[in-house]
């Protein structure tokens, strides 16, 4: 008779197999929650301004003057922050970690010398994180609305450059969380590039149709300049500096 022991299972919570199953599909959301909560808690990243736009937009094409502008802006957001005072110094320009005007955005705030976090997705058609994330703040999501939980989590300001649907989910999603107080938070959320959003969204006509009421239009501003957009931000920003630590965003919840 052998006395050799039979081969013994992992652990569940190192069973690749049980993993990657359809049963412990659960895990691996929370993992996708937990996971860059460590993160960022390891990190001391509390609140982040968030650059929404297309992966489609190079420097060189027809439209490179936006990649250019993200880039600007991240890089003004960026040195604005590192200039405040040591018990503000926040701010860090997150983005979904792709190309584009993620690219420039991330570009951006690394040539200010600051840190900059990318939410990267696993495409079918691989998007590849951009190399200018900062290597401890790159993250991968399987789950779009994981990813979009963090945007949304952290952020005090939302700058929102020319996109496709990506973009407009992203960007109507934020917009729906502060139309309804599900964040309660005010965000400022500039839309940058007027004639781009005008074209593409009839915001008058949403109004007029009364799919949105006229006072939901100051949930947005629209700015065409890097300066300005930065002026805006500062602005909408300026109530939270007089919080010494500031709290993670949290989602609003029912009271009596």
């Amino acid at each position: 008779m052998s006395s050799t022991n039979p081969p013994r299972n992992p652990v569940a919570y190192k069973n690749e197999s049980f993993l990657d199953s359809e049963d412990a599909r659960p895990l691996r959301i929370l993992a996708e929650y937990l996971e860059p909560m460590h993160t960022f808690r390891r990190e001391h990243v509390r609140d982040t301004i968030v650059f929404f736009g297309s992966a489609r937009l190079a420097p060189e094409g027809p439209l490179g003057h936006f990649y250019d502008a993200a880039r600007e802006l991240a890089r003004l957001v960026t040195l604005w922050s590192k200039n405040l005072p040591s018990h503000a110094h926040r701010y860090v320009v997150c983005t979904g970690g792709g190309g584009g005007i993620m690219e420039a955005a991330n570009r951006g705030a690394s040539e200010a010398g600051g840190r900059t976090i990318g939410l990267n997705i696993g495409l079918p058609h691989e998007q590849q994180p951009n190399p200018y994330v900062t290597r401890q703040l790159t993250f991968e999501f399987h789950y779009f609305f994981m990813r979009k939980l963090w945007f949304a989590h952290l952020a005090r300001a939302l700058v929102v450059f020319p996109g496709g649907f990506g973009t407009l989910d992203e960007m109507t999603e934020i917009l729906t969380l502060m139309q309804t107080r599900k964040i309660e938070r005010p965000i400022p959320i500039v839309l940058y590039g007027s004639s781009y959003w005008n074209e593409i969204i009839n915001f008058d006509a949403l109004v007029r149709h009364g799919m949105i009421n006229r006072e939901d239009l100051a949930l947005f501003q629209f700015a065409d300049d890097p300066a300005v957009a930065l002026g805006l931000l500062q602005a909408g920003i300026a109530p939270e500096l007089e919080h010494a630590t500031p709290a993670i965003a949290h989602s609003q919840t029912p009271r009596d």
